[in-house]
């Protein structure tokens, strides 16, 4: 047992336990009263885990795959042929990179035309072979540049949503960070779309949003509310079908215990999925997304 000295001795341990409570009471606290804005703020937090983090931590075997085969590799997306827990599968996903070199080599996770040209030859490979398509959402965009434009970004977009939507295997996304814009929907028009609690999915950013609007970046906080993109939002109007709860203070505090928790719900949604008619299963996803507009409409 171990003492400080002076008039009143003080054990360590119960001061350090005590004080542990009280951070984990305040951070249970602060985490459950956050705002729309302060969540897309949790969300884009460096130390969260990143979409290869979630593939070492839960795919074995991967091989990774590169390149369009039309132009050019895009690193701000990385993906290929894994296993999931015994599962043969594929798995894609935008990465943002860590570091300063590695953001600039992945471009902060804001893939251009090739980069969903590739994703586009990974989903047709999964649905050719018969293989599970697990995709991992995380970017702030596709990449807004001239020259992405150019090599027709909107076009490479509706091309990856249209093949999502007629894959007949079974095709689950997770939202682990920033769902932006059709930079995320482009990889998960999928039969299951599973977010992580302090993550947010949205048609364009709140800056972007409030530079439209209200024409000043200031009102982004104003913009984070209207939008309704926190996961307990898109939940309720039912654009997702489930939350995955983070570890207390956030995925970034806890990664390893985050990845796991997402590994376990998509083990448990991929075994929902193939014990449906696989025949069915294109014409179920395509009825899920004209459902949400009726949804929304009311």
């Amino acid at each position: 047992m171990s003492h400080l000295s002076g008039s009143k001795y003080l054990n360590i341990a119960e001061e350090v336990d005590r004080l542990k409570t009280k951070t984990d009471k305040l951070l249970k606290t602060t985490y459950s009263k956050l705002s729309s804005a302060q969540k897309v703020q949790v969300a884009r937090h460096p130390g969260r885990p990143h979409t290869l983090d979630y593939i070492g931590g839960l795919f074995t075997d991967f091989v990774p795959l590169a390149g369009d085969r039309l132009f050019a590799e895009d690193a701000a997306i990385v993906g290929g042929l894994a296993k999931f827990k015994d599962y043969p599968c594929v798995v894609l996903g935008q990465e943002k990179g860590r570091d300063t070199d590695e953001r600039i080599l992945h471009n902060f996770g804001m893939a251009k035309p090739e980069g969903y040209r590739k994703a586009q030859r990974l989903m047709m490979l999964a649905d050719k072979f018969k293989l599970p398509l697990i995709t991992f959402v995380d970017t702030a965009g596709a990449y807004p540049g001239v020259e992405a434009e150019a090599r027709g970004q909107a076009e490479a977009i509706a091309k990856n949503i249209d093949i999502g939507l007629k894959l007949n295997v079974p095709f689950i996304t997770v939202v682990v960070g920033e769902g932006g814009s059709g930079g995320a929907i482009a990889i998960a028009t999928a039969d299951k779309i599973l977010m992580l609690e302090h993550s947010v999915y949205s048609v364009i950013s709140p800056e972007g949003c409030a530079s439209i609007l209200w024409r000043s970046g200031s009102y982004a906080s104003e913009a984070s509310a209207a939008l309704k993109l926190t996961a307990q939002d898109l939940l309720e109007l039912k654009i997702i079908d489930e939350i995955i709860p983070e570890p207390l203070g956030g995925a970034h505090r806890h990664r390893e215990e985050t990845i796991r928790l997402v590994g376990n719900s998509i083990e448990n949604n991929l075994k929902q999925l193939l014990a449906l008619d696989m025949r069915n299963l294109a014409e179920l996803r395509r009825q899920k997304f004209l459902d949400m507009t009726v949804n929304l409409a009311k």
